[in-house]
């Protein structure tokens, strides 16, 4: 494959190219849901282990439904479950946000935090789209990734206007997920070609707006924005960090174990 390959991306046409966004989508949703799960047993609180645990069933479910739709759009027949458990490493498109590694729970929050404001951001606006089942999808989503935004945004405050320690865990977590927020917003040709169509939006225009919230969360918890000097990308078309082996490792286990088994 061709480092510049879209991976997943059919020939061409209106429905190959929103299938490979749908993909990018569900994979994002997919791969952090899989994050959040390797906080079971081990969060701070019985609560925040259930409240993580609930988040990460609400991701899934936004997985589901858009890599199904993604897997009858792309002309190959494949299930969502094909989709999560049959593809290889470059195969995923998920931005490499999603796929950071959980680092302690402020750094966990702090990915939450940028993740949330873009994804209610994005699906309120697909919840206009011309496509009525994408709207719907949007429509839901935005509402439950609301819940997902309310609770990082609690948890940002709460530790940056804690303790010195919370506060500095808080300061080092942002200041290592946001090199990699500006790939969220990324407007490449298949993007470019379905905003220009009408059929989804494009997360470019929604930056300043994302900027502006997650700002106003950041310096309300009396911490400061961090500037960055490089901006991560790749993970949209098949390049991961090297952390990302072993989560689709552990993603896939079971089904590699037992090929073709139901439960």
């Amino acid at each position: 494959m061709s480092p510049d390959a879209v991976p997943g991306a059919s020939p061409a046409g209106p429905a190959a190219d929103l299938a490979v966004h749908l993909l990018r989508l569900g994979d994002d949703a997919l791969v952090l849901g899989q994050r959040l799960c390797q906080w079971i047993t081990r969060a701070p609180t019985v609560d925040e282990d259930l409240a993580l645990s609930n988040i990460a069933l609400d991701l899934i479910g936004h997985a589901r439904a858009l890599l199904t739709r993604a897997g009858q759009l792309d002309g190959t027949g494949r299930t969502e479950d094909d989709l999560a458990y049959t593809r290889r490493e470059r195969e995923f498109t998920n931005a490499l946000l999603t796929e950071l590694p959980n680092g302690d729970f402020a750094t966990t929050v702090a990915r939450q935090l940028a993740y949330t404001h873009y994804a209610v951001l994005y699906y309120e606006t697909l919840a206009h789209c011309a496509d009525t089942e994408l709207a719907a999808f949007g429509a839901r989503a935005a509402k439950e990734v609301a819940f997902h935004r309310l609770h990082a945004d609690r948890w940002t405050v709460t530790l940056g206007r804690g303790t010195e320690e919370s506060a500095r865990r808080m300061r080092r977590g942002l200041d290592q997920v946001w090199p990699y927020t500006g790939e969220l917003f990324e407007e490449d040709e298949v993007l470019h070609r379905l905003s220009a169509s009408g059929t989804v939006p494009s997360p470019a225009s929604l930056h300043g707006t994302w900027l502006e919230r997650v700002t106003g969360v950041v310096t309300g918890a009396g911490l400061t924005v961090p500037t960055s000097t490089w901006s991560a990308r790749g993970g949209r078309s098949g390049r991961h960090t090297e952390e990302f082996g072993p989560l689709i490792a552990e993603l896939q286990s079971v089904r590699r174990q037992f090929p073709g088994g139901t439960w």
